[in-house]
C-alpha cells in the first residue's frame, strides 16, 4: 500500500537514493548534488559491493545493496529515487519505488515499451508521487537558446530537421546486450527525437527507419549498429536522423527554416562546451557556450517540484512519447515499410525560462567501470 504521507513537502531539501552505480551515475549525477541545494544525496543503492562501499565514502551517505531496497525505500528521509539502471530494470524499480509513496526520477529511455512506460506512469500517478523523465536538455542554454530562436522566427517557417549522433561503443559495453534495452536507437535516439519535437514545438505524424546491421562486428551480434530515421510532422515538416555506436564520433543537429538555419555542435553533448551557429540570409553569428553541470538542473527542478508541490516537466509522458516513435522506428525497419502516428493533446515544451545553470563538475575517479565509448 502506497503511502500517499506528501513525501518531500515543508521541507528544504529532498532526500534521493541513487539506483545504479554505473558510467553515467558515477561521472555526473552524483557530483550534481554538491550542485543542487534542495536536494541531498541520502543513499546509494548497487548489487556491486565494492562500489557501494567506496562511493558512499565518498560521498558520505549510506550504502545498500539492490536486495534490500525495500528497507531503502521505507526510510523516511528517502522522498525520491534517481533511477540508474540499464533500461530493462527501469519499470521494475519505479513501480516498487512508487508503492512506497517515492518519486521517481528516471534516466532516458523511460523503459523500453510503450507498455512498461504506461505501468510506470500509472503507478506513480495512482500513488500521488511525481515521475520526471531525465532530460537534461531541457534546461540546458545552447538547446534552450535554439528554442528561443525558433520561437523569434528568426529562421523563418520551420522546414526541415537533420541530426547525427554517434560514436564506437566499447565492446562488451550493457549497451550491446538486446536483453537490457541495447541499440543505438534506445541509448542515442531520445536525444534526436526529443530535439526535433520541441524544436518543431510538435509530434511526428509518420515514422519510416532503416537498420544498420554489421553481423560480422563482435559488438552487433545482438544488437543493430544503427539506424536512420525519417520523421514527418504536421505542416509537411521533416525530421531525419542517424544513430550509430560503430561510427566516428558524431553529435550535432541543423534545423532549416524558410530564412535561414540554426546548427548546434554537440549539443547534446553533457560534458563539454558547445556551440550554435545562426545564419539568415548569408550572415552568420557564432555563439559558444562553456561547460555545464548538466545533471543538478535535473535535480534542482525535481525536487523543486516535489517541495512546492507543482507539475513535472518533462514528465512521464513526455519520455512514453519517445519511446513510442522509437518503438514504431524498430517496427518499421523490420516490415520496411512507414507508420503512421496520432497523439492526445498537445505537450508543454521546453521554454528559454527553463534554463537552469550550474558550474562543469571535476572528473570523478570512477570504481569499477569504464566509459561506454572507445577512446
Amino acid at each position: 500500500m502506497a503511502r500517499k504521507n506528501g513525501r518531500g513537502k515543508g521541507n528544504r531539501q529532498v532526500g534521493y537514493a541513487v539506483i545504479g552505480l554505473g558510467h553515467i551515475a558515477q561521472a555526473a549525477v552524483l557530483p550534481a548534488f554538491a550542485h543542487a541545494q534542495n536536494a541531498k544525496l541520502v543513499a546509494l543503492v548497487s548489487g556491486d559491493a565494492q562500489k557501494r562501499t567506496r562511493l558512499a565514502r565518498k560521498y558520505h551517505c549510506d550504502a545498500y545493496d539492490v536486495r534490500d531496497l525495500d528497507e531503502v525505500l521505507d526510510r523516511p528521509d528517502i522522498d525520491a529515487v534517481y533511477i540508474a539502471e540499464p533500461n530493462d530494470k527501469h519499470v521494475d524499480f519505479a513501480v516498487r519505488s512508487a508503492k512506497e509513496g517515492v518519486h521517481v526520477l528516471c534516466e532516458k529511455p523511460l523503459a523500453i515499451s510503450e507498455e512498461e512506460c504506461r505501468r510506470m506512469i500509472d503507478a506513480c500517478r495512482e500513488a500521488g508521487v511525481k515521475l520526471m523523465t531525465a532530460y537534461r536538455l531541457h534546461f540546458e542554454e545552447s538547446n534552450l537558446e535554439a528554442v528561443k530562436l525558433v520561437e523569434q522566427g528568426k529562421i523563418g517557417e520551420l522546414r526541415f530537421f537533420t541530426s547525427t549522433f554517434a560514436y564506437q561503443v566499447r565492446p562488451g559495453n550493457i549497451r550491446t546486450s538486446a536483453d537490457r534495452g541495447g541499440g543505438a536507437i534506445w541509448d542515442l535516439g531520445p536525444y534526436c527525437i526529443n530535439a526535433a519535437r520541441y524544436l518543431f514545438r510538435a509530434d511526428p505524424v509518420e515514422v519510416f527507419a532503416t537498420r544498420m546491421d554489421r553481423k560480422e562486428d563482435e559488438r552487433f551480434k545482438d544488437v543493430h549498429e544503427g539506424m536512420a530515421v525519417q520523421l514527418k510532422f504536421p505542416g509537411e515538416r521533416t525530421a531525419q536522423f542517424t544513430v550509430s555506436f560503430g561510427a566516428y564520433e558524431q553529435d550535432q543537429y541543423r534545423l532549416v527554416g524558410t530564412k535561414g538555419h540554426i546548427e548546434l555542435v554537440d549539443g547534446y553533448e553533457y560534458s563539454g562546451p558547445r556551440e550554435l551557429r545562426l545564419s539568415v540570409r548569408g550572415k552568420e553569428r557564432v555563439r559558444k557556450f562553456k561547460a555545464a553541470d548538466q545533471f543538478a538542473p535535473e535535480l534542482i527542478a525535481f525536487s523543486k517540484a516535489i517541495l512546492e508541490d507543482t507539475d513535472v516537466e518533462p514528465d512521464g509522458e513526455e519520455g512514453l512519447r519517445d519511446v513510442r516513435v522509437i518503438v514504431a522506428a524498430l517496427k518499421s525497419a523490420r516490415e520496411d515499410r512507414s507508420l503512421t502516428l496520432s497523439w492526445p493533446a498537445p505537450r508543454r515544451r521546453p521554454e528559454p525560462s527553463d534554463r537552469i545553470y550550474r558550474p562543469p563538475v571535476r572528473e570523478p575517479h570512477l570504481v569499477g567501470v569504464e566509459a561506454p565509448t572507445l577512446e
